[in-house]
């Protein structure tokens, strides 16, 4: 026989139903084609491999000695096609995800979700993986990432997990009493600021208003953290004002650990999406964990 064509498959499919049911009528109907449909698929399989493989009578269809071995290792052939699909579906609807976010993301965002997704989904397997750089999800395996909207790839669909996110700055006390506080943007040349590194390595420059009002800084400071945490605490510790996502320092700024400065020029930016290849991507779970972070985050359930 030539060597295997994809071609070959409908007619080894038919071969093995109408072995089956021992009928060409029987096969036609769960075929859904026609007796003559069936038929001309056996002659051309049997033309194919140059054997004869169906012993037809007017009352039977049995199968040669060739036809009967053949059959035999199609079967176990679609039987392992069939456990291949099975699997794959059960892992669509269950099964496992990977997921890049950043570190707020995390914090903010599936470190909440998580108790309520589990519930919701108990058999699948979740991968988080926290970093701030910039990478291709698709190219490094992931099955969806998050990151602000304005940085999604143009490539990607993306669903927005919150409303805009506003970002301040902040000080603790002791910093503010020493130091003084800042009563416009041009203020902070002279103080001691955190800078945000970013996950390509780049400083951010602060962003503070919004519109017409939008001012960039180029903070200025001794210190330059990629991690909000790690900011967080040196400024708490009072070494200088950090740039921040108000959502971050909700229980700080509750506990007088640190105090907002310049709130009129605090500036809104975009909202964290989680994004993904194509509008193709359906997996179940992963629909549930954005439908879940949307809940909790003032965002009503996808349609």
């Amino acid at each position: 026989m030539p060597a295997f064509d994809r071609s070959d498959l409908p007619d080894l499919m038919t071969f093995t139903t109408l072995v089956r049911r021992c009928s060409f009528k029987a096969a036609a109907v769960e075929l859904r084609v026609t007796t003559s449909a069936v038929s001309h698929a056996i002659r051309r399989l049997e033309d194919r491999v140059g054997a004869r493989l169906l012993n037809r009578t007017s009352r039977s269809v049995v199968p040669s000695a060739a036809g009967l071995a053949l059959a035999a290792d199609l079967e176990r052939g679609f039987g392992v096609i069939g456990s291949a699909l099975a699997r794959l579906d059960d892992a669509s609807r269950f099964g496992a995800i990977r997921l890049n976010v950043p570190r707020d993301a995390a914090h903010l965002l599936i470190g909440p979700a998580l108790p309520d997704f589990a519930a919701r989904f108990p058999d699948v397997d979740l991968t988080v993986v926290v970093e701030d750089r910039p990478i291709d999800v698709v190219a490094e395996g992931y099955d969806a990432g998050i990151r602000f909207g304005d940085a999604v790839p143009e490539d990607m669909v993306a669903v927005a997990l919150t409303p805009p996110l506003r970002w301040v700055v902040v000080g603790a006390p002791g910093y503010l009493e020493r130091e003084g506080e800042p009563a416009t943007p041009a203020d902070l040349a002279r103080h001691r600021c955190l800078r945000l590194l970013l996950g390509d390595n780049t400083a951010y420059r602060w962003e503070l208003g919004d519109g017409d009002r939008l001012v960039r800084i180029e903070a200025a400071g001794p210190y330059t953290i990629n991690d909000t945490q790690t900011t967080l605490d040196a400024a708490v510790g009072g070494i200088g004002l950090a740039y921040v996502l108000e959502r971050r320092v909700v229980r700080e700024i509750e506990a007088g650990a640190l105090r907002v400065v310049l709130p009129g020029w605090a500036s809104t930016g975009a909202g964290l999406h989680m994004y993904y290849p194509g509008r193709r991507h359906s997996h179940p779970a992963l629909r549930g964990l954005i439908d879940v972070v949307r809940r909790q985050n003032g965002l009503q359930p996808l349609a």
